[in-house]
């Protein structure tokens, strides 16, 4: 694999160029409202969709697989997302890819909330629900890479694992959102009124929302945020072809990394919602422990970006794996006591920590693995493409061995699994970088560490 020009960093103080604290509002802002919408349908599927678009199945847990079916759906289509975008924020403009896909996912989302359910329109509700989906998950698909970039090509280098991080608070933000908003929902409405209709609610208002995120974004400089691709006229033509053909180590790296931290994720945060209804727990404290642990969760993000810069990315991320695979079976023996404070502390952990540990260090640690003219294809590709196998298929794995086993034994060795794929990976490999060190002057002991 070919080195790379040592790409920019922004000085803050450098006159002509905006501040870091610019670019880090702009992603956490667009980040949210965008992964908002994203996230509702995935919170609905586990909660409403299954009664409302997939009733014809009869039994409740085969309405829900049914329902995390098209979660999956939307999860297929993000590669050809990344692949798009990533292309037009290589070749041309990162923002422009990033307005593009915070303007499809806010029209789709707003569209779901309008849609007929299974009682009104038969087979084509589901239908049209899977469609709009899809439409998602291109979006979706588009959104990361771009999102981290405007940050992690923006700020010094020793800084890049704390300030990348806000990146991914953006992201943990937008699903406290829009569990927030199904739960203050449910709370201020019956049980039939919350299905007739205020499950509406949350996606309807994603329309005028997404206008804020557009705003904000269309003020980022297009020639700043997209520069480390046009410097030079020595930018592929194709830059996904150019990271398959000269980047793949760094592209099964990525993409094994991901296998742990999104697979672990929609364990924790989607199916845990249709396996604790399962087991007795109430909707609203399975809400309640998504939204307070992803709350936790955005400073948690913070704290574990800031200790890759001193101790490097690979330790960091390895503790969020081996983590997740000790939590596995403990989660589900807390989740099924149905005790308030221990489905809570099963949250707390699962997603505070395990999850944030992992995801909290992804942008530093991508960005350094991809040469700058192929980075948004490059990080987008990795990313999506193991959120295809990982997050894609978890809600929908999980839930089939529920429903063929009735216990959570299988579900919690397919998590320790997913553990075992990333530090496999991050055992046989060492962290190569197309960039800066991620902190200054590290130690031969210390690059081994890592």
């Amino acid at each position: 694999m070919d080195d790379a020009a040592t790409p920019r960093t922004a000085d803050p103080a450098s006159p002509g160029m905006p501040s870091a604290r610019r670019y880090v509002v702009a992603s956490v802002v667009g980040n949210a409202l965008e992964w908002y919408d994203f996230f509702l349908y995935a919170t609905a599927a586990s909660i409403v969709f299954g009664q409302l678009f997939f009733p014809a199945v009869g039994d409740p847990l085969i309405a829900t697989l049914a329902s995390l079916a098209g979660l999956t759906v939307g999860f297929l289509a993000r590669p050809f997302g990344g692949v798009v975008f990533g292309h037009i924020g290589d070749r041309f403009s990162r923002r422009s890819a990033l307005v593009a896909t915070l303007c499809m996912m806010g029209v789709a989302t707003f569209l779901i909330g309008l849609l007929p359910t299974y009682a009104t329109a038969g087979a084509w509700a589901p239908v049209l629900l899977v469609a709009l989906r899809v439409v998602q998950g291109v979006a979706a698909g588009g959104e990361w890479g771009g999102a981290v970039l405007m940050i992690s090509e923006n700020v010094p280098a020793e800084r890049r694992g704390f300030l990348s991080a806000w990146s991914q608070a953006g992201l943990a933000l937008g699903f406290v959102l829009s569990s927030g908003v199904f739960l203050l929902t449910q709370l201020s409405m019956g049980e039939q009124a919350f299905l007739d209709w205020g499950w509406r609610i949350p996606f309807l208002i994603s329309l005028a929302i997404v206008g804020v995120g557009a705003y904000i974004r269309f003020r980022i400089p297009t020639d700043q945020v997209g520069s480390e691709s046009a410097h030079g006229a020595g930018r592929p033509r194709l830059p996904v072809v150019e990271v398959v053909r000269t980047h793949r180590r760094s592209l099964l790296l990525a993409m094994a990394l991901r296998i742990a931290e999104n697979g672990g994720a929609y364990i924790f945060l989607t199916f845990a919602l249709a396996y604790g209804a399962h087991v007795g727990v109430p909707q609203e404290l399975l809400l309640l422990g998504v939204m307070l642990s992803m709350t936790f969760a955005v400073g948690s993000m913070l704290l574990f970006g800031h200790l890759s810069d001193r101790i490097g990315r690979r330790p960091v991320y390895s503790g969020g794996a081996l983590g997740l695979a000790v939590l596995a079976f403990p989660f589900f023996w807390m989740l099924d006591t149905t005790a308030p404070a221990l489905v809570l502390l099963a949250f707390f952990l699962g997603n505070g920590v395990c999850h944030a540990a992992m995801i909290g260090v992804q942008p530093a640690y991508f960005t350094e693995l991809f040469s700058p003219e192929v980075r948004y294809s490059g990080l987008s590709l990795a990313h999506e493409l193991a959120a295809v196998l990982a997050g894609g298929l978890s809600p929908l794995i999980a839930t089939a061995l529920l429903a063929a086993t009735g216990s959570s034994v299988p579900i919690a060795l397919y998590v320790i699994g997913l553990a075992a794929i990333t530090l496999i990976a991050l055992l046989v490999s060492r962290h190569w970088s197309h960039g800066e060190t991620t902190r200054p002057a590290p130690t031969a002991a210390a690059e081994d560490a890592r």
